[in-house]
Parts: C-alpha cells; structure tokens; sequence
C-alpha cells in the first residue's frame, strides 16, 4: 500500500516508467522548477536526459552540473549547442566569457569546430592545448582563419607531417607546414649535424689528449680548441665537462714538455757552468803547481795543501762529471795537471821513504851515502827543495867549503853565515831545524882555525838559547799530551757516537798526537795514548771491515757499470735513439752516485774510466743527434718543395702528416738546433694545413652556397605554376639548372631537398601533361563543325543519299595526323565497312578514353578494356606512356572512324563528351 500510495501521489516526472518521466519534462517550468530538471538531467535514461537538459538554457547551469559531476553526452551536446549558437540566443560577449573559463578538451574542440563567429572559434582554440586537437582544427575547421591559427600553433614534427597528409582543402596550409616541417627537418639535420661535428671533434680532442707529446702536439690542441670554439651551438653540460678534461690533460701534457723544456735549457745551463766551473779548479790547481814550483822551497805543509787542493779539485771534478762531461781540451788541461801533481807526490813519497836512511847518513856523517840517496829521491829539478834536501845539500856545501877550502877567511865568514842563520831559526823558533844546524855546526867547528874563538863562543851562546827553547817546548807540550790522553780516553769510553764518528774523532786525535813531534815526550804517555788508540782500533775493526766490503763492492759496481756501457760502446747501434743513449747515461750517473765510496787507491782510476766511457758515450750521443738534425733538416726541405708542388690541398696534407710521423720516429737533434729546427718545420706545416682549411672551409662555402642556390630554386619552382605546354622549356630550363648544382653534400638536408625537389617536378610535369592534354581536347573541339559536317555527310551516305565528301574551310588548319584523319574519313564512305564494326570501333575508343580519364568501366566493357591495357603496354615497352601522343592517337582515330550512323553517334557522343571534360580537368596549385 505505500508503494501505491506513493505511485498515485508522487510527481509524474518521478514516475518509474521513464516514458512518463520524459512527457512531464515538456509540463516542467524551467523557472520554478529548476530543481527538479537538474535532477532529471542526473536521470540514467538517455532519452529523458536529452529531454531535460533541452529544457536548461543557461549555459553557466550547465557547467555547474558538470562540474557537480553530472557528466554526460547529452548535457554536453546541450552545452555546445548553446555556446556555439545553434540555440538558445545568447549573446556573443557572454558566450566569449564562458568559453574563456571553459577547460574540457573536448567541449573546446566542439565550439571551435561549430562555433557560429570566428571570435568564438578562435577563442576557443586558443584554449587548446593539445597539438592533436590543433591538426583536426587545422584539417577540418570550415573557417580558413581558425584553420591557419591552430596551423601556427603545431610546431612538433609529427603534427606538422600530419598537417602535410591530411589537409585537403587548405593549400595554405599545406604549404606552410611543409614549409615549417622542412626547416624543422633541415634544422634538425643541421643541429644533428653539429651534434655529429661536436662528438667527432671531441672524440680528436680527448684522443688527442691521451697521446704523447710530439712537436706538432700544441699546435694541433690549439686548432681542436678554436675548432670547438667556432661552433654556433651550444655545447651541453655533459660534452662542456668532457672538453674541460681533455683540455686539461692536453695542457697537463704541453706544461709538462715546456717543464721538461726548462729543464733541459736549465741543464744546458749547468753544463756552462760547470765547464766554467771546471776550468776555474784547473786553473786555480794550474796556478798551485805554478806557485809550488816558484817557491824558494817545498814542505810537508806545501805538499798537504796541494793534496787538499787536488782532492777538492778530483771530488768537485768527479761530481761536476756526473752531470755534464767535460771537453777535450778541458780534459787534457786537467789530466796534465794531475800528471805534474802524480810527478812531486812521488818525488815526495820517494823522499819520505829515503827520509830515516837520509836523516841517519846525515847524522852518521856521511857523505857518500847522502849522496846517493839524494840520487835514489830523483828530485825533480824544476820544483825548489825540500828543506831537508835543502839542509842536507847545504850541509854538503857547507862541510866542502869549510873542509876542502883552504882560505882560512872564507871559512870563517862562511861559519859566521850559518851563525846568523841558527840565530834566524832561533828566532823564527824553528826548533827542530835549529837542533839539526846546531849539531852541524858542532861538528863543523873542529876544523875552524884557534883564532875563531869568537864564532865558537857564539855557537855556545846559540846552544845555551836552544836548550832554553827545547824547556820550553816541553813545559807547552805537557800539557797537550795529558789533554790528548785523557780525550782518547774519553773517546774510548763514549757509546753514544756511531762508528764514523768514533773514527773521525780518532784520526784527528791521532794527528794532532804525531804534530807535537818528540816535545815533552815520555813513555808513560806514549804508552797510555798508544793503547787507547789500539783499543779503539780493535772496536772499529769490524767497521773498517765493513767500509772496505763496502767500497770493494761499490767498485765492483763501478767496474760492472763501466763494462756494460764499453760494451755498448764497442757495438752501438746504427739507428741508435739518441733519447734512450740520453736515458742510458742519465741513469749511469745515477748508479755512479749510488755506488760511492770505493778503495781511495782505486778510485781516481775508475773515475777516470768512466770519466772516458762518459765522453765517448756523449760523443755517440752527439754524433747520433747530428745525423737526427741532418735527416730533419732534409725534412724541412721536402716540406718546402711539397708547398711548391701543384697538388690537391689535402694530398699535400697527408704527406705532411706522413713527414710528421717520420719526424716523431726520428727523435730528438742536438738542444738548441733541436728547437730552431722545430720552429721552421711547424712553420712549414702550419702553411700546408692553413691552405688545406683555407680550401676547405672554401669547398664549404661553395657548397652551402649551392644548397642555398639549390633552395632557391626549389623554392621558386614550388611557387611557379605551368600555365600552357609550352612551360616544358621552363621546367627544362630548371632541370639543368638543378643539374649544373650537383653534386651537392651528403646530409639529411640534401635528402630532404632531393625528395622535395623530385615531388615538385612531378607534379609540375603531371600538370604540364594535363595542360597539353587540355590543348589537345581544346584542338579537337576548335575542329567540331569538320565533325559536324563528317556526321551531316555519314547520314547522307547511310540513308543512301549520294556520299560526299566534306572538304574544309579555307580559315581551318589542320595538324598532319587529323589532316589525314580527315582524308580517312572521306575515304571511309567511299567503302563503308560494316556499321557493326563502326559501332564496335567507337566503343573501343570511348572505353580507351575512359581508361585514360580514370572513369570506371561498365561490366561488358571489360575485355575492351583488358584487350586495350595489352595494347598500350606492348605498345610503350620498355618505355613511360606518353598521354598526350596517345590522346592524340585516340582523336585521330576518333575522327577516321566512319561512317557513324546518328543512333550510334547519339549514344557514345555523351560519354565522349564527358570523358574530354574530364581530361581538361587541372589539377589544383
């Protein structure tokens, strides 16, 4: 009962039957009853959906239940309806503004296809976003401004070939997206293109910078830097840090070379200066012997700062010759120095040998013996004489003039000279030779005369002074010894010191012991120093051991080394790199420093040995280098000749790529010519590539310019349309022009101006086909009346009147083929063939007319038109089809085929007519 109730009571337009509820929307007031059309436009049933929303006239409603969620098809339709116009009268502002907050895609689509102003379709497109949305308006917009601007907005290459299939009926439109896809399509070909530069220059730049360094290594980095830089785009981020790394490593590489340049110009410099350093000890060691040898005499101190001299002269020798080798005339001047220095060391070692015997000959009085061992010394007699040579050899005198000599006065004069000379020595505190005089003397006064009393009590009076002396020197000596003693002591019981230092410490100890002479001596003190310094000795033994393994193995080393290099020496090779000689060398004085000391007797031989090995070994390396400089400099003549020969840029550049290489393979020439050479060679070189990116940058522009002139013509034939036949000579024309262009440079660019250009010229030559075809049927219908009057005649003939024959008009001409049509057709009513087969011919021809203007073919017509197609294809072989000369064929044969009866001219005449028109039908611009 409630649900009856319910039913009985309820609004009719919330019946359950949606039929029901679809009649009371018409009995519904859209005013007061707003409500309950806004429920019912949210009804399921389609039909009472449309009714409702038919009902709501207010647009902005409408977008209110959309927006509430009362989406559906009729609601939509409904509110298109109303802001495009179709109904509801609403003005045009208020439509403007509603679409200007509309957002759906497809509502926007729909007001801009059907919108009844252009204001109102353009301002819903401008809401458009999506670009396929803008190729449907640009394709099927019936207002060709709406069409344009949505055109305008496709700018992707998909819209844009869209655009250039589908439009239809906007050639505008066509043309400017295919305008705009072309140059997006040469733009993405050029932007590809320097895509593909930028790649494959950066690809040279980074294997340039993985390469070692050659001459030509700056001056290629520098052309891959300018070459980037020259690019017009923009590099992205990814290829700017790869270029930034490349550059560094390259500039990493070149600082490196200029670090090692540097290097070697610094060494060139140490060499100077050590050639100027050497000749100053030379010259200074040069200058001791000198000054030894205008001495008034020579001793052990002389002889001592000589050593000192030739030590600091061998070691700084040793260590300027691990650098740099001296010359040869700097070598001789040293080894001649050496050679006088070896000469008074051995006289003096021979001397000291002979010293005890010379010293006891000379106390025992002696004569013959002394001079004997005087002989045995060999005393060189260009240096003065050692003091005890001296005094001996003065002694000898002395005894000779004062024995021998048998004037009494000159004996006496002469003692009184060696008188004044103990008191010299006396006074100079020359104790020793003082003593040696005064027993001289001693021994000598006992042949003085009895009336020398005077002389002997001077000799007393010098004895008694050197006693005073001999006090003396013991009470100054004491106390050195005792001090001695107690530092070698000390010495000997410091663990704190290494054992070089220990030993150092003894030799001077040792030294400044010996120095005191016999002053103040006493076996106590002797005895105490001498075991100190025996304990000492025996502590360091082990040491000393060790030294001597050590300097025995170092020149073993030393000797090894120098076998290696004579070795290398003896049998050098003939294309021997002077950088690896320069490398051998180098490391050599390494190992020479690594292996010291060695036995001191034995270390000024080896020294000199390796000092030998060095020269020759320099000398090959020199020698070497000049053979190097000599190929190079025939380099640089054959990079001059090769800019004089008449040959293609980039020939010449490979082949001074190829003297490049030859160049890297030869290594390095002598420092300083090395660079000079090097300077003319990149010079040379830097011509030869400059004229091959002169002529290529030169090929370039050409060949940009002949794309451009190819554009240019693209262009204006696209622009150009044939306006009669005769415009074949013009599109020749342009044929030839195209062909002087070509060729043209390989690219994306050129495909897509090929493909362009190949579509235009078909079409152009279709429609100059076309126009002649048209001038053809045009001919055809200027000859009507002829025809006319050939019917007139045929009639006349078939209805057994006399046949005539139709002659023509003195203003008509005729081309040679109707002309003789004409004459076929006279002839033809002299002897008419069967009106069967006339019937049959002229069906031919229509069907032939009909496959050449595209109509369709009737069903009984189809083994005419198979048996036509066979002709045409045996006819034109192996050839294209030539429609004019065909048409032209076709109308000839049109014109002699007779006699034709009315009835069956009357029945083709329509569909020959129809097939004409057709083929006077241009095709648009």
């Amino acid at each position: 009962m409630p649900g009856l109730f319910s039913r009985l009571f309820s609004p009719r337009w919330r019946h359950p039957d949606s039929s029901v509820r679809r009649d009371a929307i018409t009995r519904l007031d859209p005013t007061s009853q707003r409500d309950a059309l806004e429920q019912l436009a949210r009804d399921t049933d389609p039909d009472v959906r449309m009714a409702a929303v038919q009902r709501l006239s207010d647009p902005q409603q409408l977008l209110r239940l959309r927006e509430e969620g009362a989406t559906s098809r009729e609601l939509d339709r409904q509110l298109v309806e109303l802001l495009t116009g179709r109904t509801g009268g609403i003005e045009l502002g208020k439509r403007l503004q509603l679409v200007e907050e509309l957002t759906d895609s497809a509502l926007l689509t729909e007001v801009a296809m059907r919108g009844d102003n252009q204001q109102l379709r353009l301002t819903a497109l401008a809401k458009i976003d999506d670009e396929a949305l803008l190729v449907r308006q640009a394709c099927d917009n019936s207002i060709a401004a709406v069409r344009h601007a949505a055109a305008e907005r496709v700018s992707s290459e998909p819209g844009l070939k869209q655009l250039v299939q589908n439009v239809r009926r906007d050639r505008h439109v066509q043309r400017a997206a295919r305008d705009r896809l072309n140059r997006l399509r040469a733009d993405a070909d050029a932007l590809n293109e320097s895509i593909a530069q930028r790649e494959a220059l950066l690809a040279s730049l980074e294997q340039h910078s993985r390469a070692q360094w050659e001459p030509l290594y700056a001056g290629r980095f520098r052309h891959l830097e300018r070459e980037w830089l020259n690019l017009a785009d923009q590099s992205d981020v990814e290829q700017e840090r790869r270029f930034q790394e490349a550059c560094l490593r390259c500039r990493k590489t070149i600082n490196d070379h200029e670090t090692h340049e540097h290097a070697l110009m610094a060494d060139q410099q140490r060499r100077e200066q050590a050639d100027l350093d050497r000749e100053a000890l030379v010259m200074a060691f040069e200058e001791s012997l000198e000054a030894l040898r205008q001495g008034d005499h020579i001793g052990q101190q002389d002889l001592d700062s000589l050593r000192s001299q030739k030590q600091l002269l061998a070691a700084r020798w040793q260590t300027l010759s691990e650098t740099h080798l001296a010359n040869h005339a700097l070598r001789q001047r040293y080894d001649d120095a050496l050679k006088a220095y070896d000469g008074i060391n051995q006289a003096w070692l021979r001397l000291e040998e002979h010293s005890s015997a010379l010293e006891e000959a000379f106390k025992s009085n002696d004569e013959h013996r002394l001079k004997s061992i005087i002989k045995a010394c060999a005393w060189p007699g260009d240096l003065p004489l050692d003091p005890r040579l001296a005094r001996i050899q003065h002694y000898l005198k002395l005894e000779h003039e004062l024995t021998d000599n048998d004037n009494t006065a000159e004996r006496v004069s002469r003692f009184d000279e060696e008188l004044a000379r103990l008191e010299q020595l006396l006074e100079d505190g020359a104790f020793k030779a003082a003593s040696r005089l005064h027993q001289r003397l001693k021994h000598l006064s006992e042949n003085l005369p009895s009336s020398a009393d005077a002389q002997l009590s001077n000799l007393r009076r010098h004895g008694a002074r050197l006693a005073e002396l001999r006090d003396w020197r013991g009470f100054v000596a004491g106390p050195k010894r005792e001090h001695l003693c107690q530092a070698i002591e000390a010495l000997e019981q410091d663990d704190q010191l290494t054992d070089q230092e220990r030993d150092r410490r003894h030799r001077q100890l040792v030294k400044q012991w010996k120095a005191l002479g016999d002053a103040a001596a006493n076996r106590e003190q002797s005895d105490r120093f001498r075991t100190a310094s025996e304990r000492i000795r025996t502590t360091l033994e082990k040491w000393h051991e060790q030294q001597r393994q050590l300097r025995h193995n170092n020149l073993a080393e030393r000797q090894a080394l120098c076998e290696q290099i004579e070795a290398l020496l003896e049998q050098p090779a003939a294309q021997a790199d002077p950088d690896v000689l320069r490398d051998i060398r180098d490391k050599a004085r390494e190992q020479w420093r690594r292996t010291s000391p060695v036995p001191r007797d034995d270390a000024e031989a080896i020294g000199r040995r390796f000092g030998r090995i060095r020269h020759r070994l320099q000398a090959l390396i020199d020698r070497r280098a000049s053979e190097i400089a000599a190929a190079k400099h025939a380099l640089i003549d054959s990079t001059r000749q090769l800019l004089e020969q008449d040959m293609p840029s980039s020939q010449r550049a490979e082949r001074a790529k190829a003297l490049q290489q030859r160049w890297r393979e030869l290594g390095r020439a002598p420092k300083g010519e090395e660079q000079t050479l090097w300077r003319e060679f990149r010079q040379l070189c830097d011509e030869v590539f400059a004229q091959r990116d002169a002529e290529r940058d030169d090929r370039t522009q050409r060949l940009r310019q002949r794309l451009d002139e190819m554009q240019a013509l693209i262009d204006r034939i696209d622009a150009w349309q044939p306006t009669s036949s005769s415009d074949a000579a013009l599109l020749e024309q342009a044929l030839n022009e195209a062909s002087a262009l070509e060729p043209l440079p390989s690219g994306r660019r050129t495909e897509g101006m090929r493909r362009r250009w190949t579509g235009i010229i078909r079409a152009r030559r279709e429609r100059i086909e076309r126009i002649a075809i048209a001038e053809k049927v045009g001919q055809w219908r200027e000859v009507m009346p002829l025809i006319q009057a050939h019917l007139d005649a045929d009639a006349e003939c078939l209805a057994g009147q006399p046949c005539r024959e139709v002659s023509l008009e003195e203003n008509l001409s005729l081309p040679n083929g109707l002309n003789r049509a004409h004459q076929q057709r006279n002839a033809a009513r002299r002897n008419p063939p069967p009106e069967q087969q006339v019937a049959e011919q002229l069906a031919r021809l229509r069907v032939h007319l009909a496959l050449m203007a595209g109509h369709a073919i009737a069903r009984h017509d189809e083994p005419l038109r198979l048996a036509i197609q066979v002709e045409r294809l045996n006819d034109n072989l192996g050839q294209p089809l030539e429609r004019e000369a065909e048409l032209a064929a076709v109308l000839r044969d049109l014109l002699a085929t007779g006699p034709v009866s009315p009835s069956t001219w009357q029945r083709e005449v329509s569909d020959l007519d129809a097939m004409l028109d057709s083929l006077t039908q241009l095709p648009p611009p």
